[in-house]
C-alpha cells in the first residue's frame, strides 16, 4: 500500500478511536449526578490566625520583618495515636501550641511539613514516615530560604519524640552553617516551666496515653473519639518491665535507659517495635477514660507561659539588628 493509503487508514482509525472515547466518556458522565457546592466553602477555616504564615500575605510578613526576626517552626509527625487519637496528633498539637504562643508575644509560626520520623509505627495504617536525613534536609533548606528574606532567629518546636535527635541536629546546622540563630524551644523553656502546675504523673503513660490524649482533647477536641479507646495490652521484655516502677518513681536514669531501647523499628532486632509492645498502639497502663480537656489545658498553659517568657527574654538580650552589619 502507498504512503498516502497508510495515512488515510491511520486517520480513519484515529477518528474511530476518538469517537469511541467520546461516546464512552459521555456514557460515564450520564451516570454522574452534578455536585452543587454551597455559596461558601463548608470546609473553610472560620478565621485567620494571628501570626501564622500560611494565613498571612507576603506584605504582612514583610511588615513584620521590619521590627522582628523570630519564627517558631513546629516539627511533628503523622503516626498512629491509638484508635482514639488522630494520626496528625503530633503535627496538629505542636502547631496549635505554637499558634497559642504567637497570640501572646510577637513571633510568627511557620509549619514546614507534617510528617516526621516514625518507622516503628508503620504497621498501623495511616502512619507516614521519612528518614532523619530527609527530615533535617527539608527543614534546613526551608530555614535557608527564610534567612534570605530577613528572618534571623528560629525556635524549633519538636512535638514528636522520634524527631528529638534530628531537631537538635537541625538547630546545630543552622547555628554552625548559616547566619541564622536557632534554639530548641523544648529545651529553652525549661528554666521557665512552672512544673508544680502540671498534671501529676505517677503511672506509666506515654505515647497515645492519658496525658497526650488530654492535650488533644484541649487542642483538637473534634478529632478525638474516646468511644473507640479500649484497654491496652502492653508487652514488654522482662528487663524493660522491671524498669517501669523506677520510672514511675521519677528515676531519670531508668527513664533514659528504658527509652534508648524501647520503641525502635523492627530492623534493629531489639524486639521493641510498636506492634511488639502494644496491641492498640497506645503505650500506657492508664485507663484512657481518665483523659480530659482540663489536663490538656493545664499542660498547654504551662508551656505557653514558659515559651512567652523565654521569647521575651531573648528579645531583651538580643534586640533586632544586633550583630555584624552588612
Amino acid at each position: 500500500m502507498t504512503l498516502r493509503g497508510n495515512l488515510i487508514r491511520a486517520c480513519a482509525s484515529l477518528c474511530l478511536f476518538s469517537a469511541f472515547t467520546m461516546q464512552a466518556h459521555a456514557e460515564s458522565k450520564s451516570d454522574h449526578e452534578w455536585i452543587t457546592l454551597p455559596e461558601t466553602n463548608p470546609l473553610a477555616k472560620p478565621a485567620e490566625t494571628k501570626n501564622l504564615i500560611p494565613d498571612m500575605t507576603w506584605a504582612e510578613v514583610a511588615e513584620y520583618l521590619e521590627t522582628n526576626d523570630m519564627v517558631i517552626i513546629p516539627i511533628g509527625a503523622i503516626e498512629q495515636h491509638g484508635p482514639q487519637g488522630p494520626l496528625g496528633t503530633d503535627f496538629l498539637n505542636g502547631t496549635e501550641r505554637a499558634k497559642l504562643v504567637a497570640q501572646y508575644t510577637d513571633v510568627l509560626v511557620a509549619p514546614i511539613m507534617n510528617v516526621g520520623n516514625s518507622p516503628y509505627h508503620l504497621d498501623f495504617p495511616g502512619t507516614i514516615s521519612v528518614s532523619p536525613e530527609t527530615l533535617q534536609q527539608v527543614y534546613f533548606e526551608a530555614v535557608q530560604s527564610m534567612i534570605g528574606q530577613g528572618f534571623k532567629r528560629f525556635l524549633l518546636l519538636n512535638a514528636h519524640g522520634g524527631n528529638s535527635a534530628t531537631t537538635s541536629y537541625i538547630v546545630d546546622r543552622i547555628n554552625q552553617e548559616t547566619p541564622g540563630i536557632a534554639v530548641n524551644l523544648g529545651t529553652a523553656v525549661r528554666p521557665f516551666l512552672e512544673t508544680d502546675k502540671l498534671a501529676k504523673r505517677n503511672h506509666f503513660d506515654r505515647h497515645g496515653g492519658v496525658n497526650e490524649t488530654s492535650r488533644s482533647l484541649y487542642l483538637q477536641p473534634n478529632l478525638v473519639d474516646l468511644e473507640r479507646a479500649k484497654k491496652t495490652k502492653l508487652h514488654m521484655l522482662p528487663h524493660l518491665r522491671d524498669m517501669v516502677p523506677a520510672i514511675e518513681a521519677g528515676d531519670d536514669t531508668a527513664r533514659l535507659v528504658f527509652l534508648v531501647e524501647a520503641l525502635k523499628q523492627e530492623s534493629t532486632g531489639k524486639g521493641t517495635d510498636t506492634k511488639d509492645m502494644t496491641d492498640t498502639g497506645v503505650w500506657s497502663e492508664q485507663d484512657l477514660s481518665l483523659a480530659n480537656a482540663e489536663i490538656g489545658r493545664k499542660d498547654t498553659e504551662v508551656f505557653v507561659n514558659a515559651a512567652v517568657q523565654f521569647i521575651d527574654r531573648w528579645k531583651e538580650l538580643r534586640p533586632v539588628g544586633a550583630g555584624p552589619k552588612k
